[in-house]
């Protein structure tokens, strides 16, 4: 069957050791930058004399002190972020083949900044759809309609891209007495609004790792956009949800995740695939 890595790495150190050209489909769920760690248990700064520093963007030091593994950064300023994620961009943009595109998965926090991002480094006349993942879960606002949506924005790298429409599992239609019988069993190639509910947490597809997407969002993604033995790159792996998908669809993966934890639920993951 198709293989895969899942590579510790920080992801642009990774993804500048890869050649032009090799990736067919890419696949990114960043941070969102929602001012906060995402974390199991937690993850703090300390000023402690004698703590372990490192520099991020534009040269800042900080001290910190692991206290979970299973987290990351999520707290930069939204102009670190930013800059953080396009120096990535740029690199998943360079590795993508000429019929590769990238799917990147946002949230209203940065998706209109995250737009005008990949508009720079892909060009306008690259991006193809703004999908909605709806789902309805979680608690609800008193003050302002409940916020039930993620985006994927999805850009091609050159003027022509996989779109694999027999692949792509299909919906019913919501007034299946208007089509008639052989197209109302059949069903209807979904719109650019994906209703698909999160992983439950009592679900067996559950790992606990906090953002984890559901295998069948990734399936979508993978059948419509690569083909059969394709490489699909995720430089945000997290629990590997992006290499099960692959792996069920007999494409090549290359998952990239700098949480030594988030490696080794992916790789469990797979082991369980295969």
């Amino acid at each position: 069957g198709a293989r895969g890595a899942v590579v510790e790495a920080d992801n642009l150190e990774a993804l500048e050791a890869l050649p032009d050209g090799c990736v067919d489909l890419a696949y990114a769920d960043p941070p969102f930058a929602t001012g906060r760690a995402q974390r199991l248990v937690s993850v703090r700064s300390s000023q402690g004399a004698g703590q372990p520093t490192r520099t991020g963007f534009r040269g800042k030091r900080a001290s910190y002190a692991t206290v979970s593994d299973l987290a990351w950064d999520d707290d930069l300023p939204l102009d670190d972020h930013l800059a953080a994620l396009e120096a990535r961009v740029r690199q998943v943009h360079r590795v993508l083949a000429p019929h590769g595109s990238l799917y990147l998965h946002v949230d209203w926090r940065t998706v209109h900044h995250v737009r005008l991002l990949l508009d720079r480094v892909f060009g306008t006349e690259r991006f193809l759809n703004e999908l909605v993942w709806a789902y309805d879960y979680g608690g609800r606002a008193a003050d302002r309609w409940p916020r039930k949506h993620d985006t994927i924005l999805w850009y091609a790298k050159g003027p022509a891209w996989r779109f694999e429409r027999e692949a792509i599992d299909r919906v019913p239609y919501l007034a299946p007495g208007l089509v008639g019988p052989e197209k109302a069993a059949r069903g209807k190639l979904p719109t650019d609004v994906w209703w698909m509910t999160i992983v439950p947490p009592a679900s067996p597809e559950r790992t606990g790792y906090p953002t984890q997407k559901p295998v069948r969002l990734l399936e979508r993604i993978v059948a419509a956009s690569s083909r059969p033995g394709e490489l699909v790159l995720d430089p945000y792996a997290g629990s590997g949800t992006t290499a099960v998908a692959a792996a069920r669809l007999g494409r090549r993966w290359l998952l990239v995740d700098r949480n030594p934890e988030a490696v080794a639920i992916a790789r469990r993951r797979l082991e369980a695939e295969a």
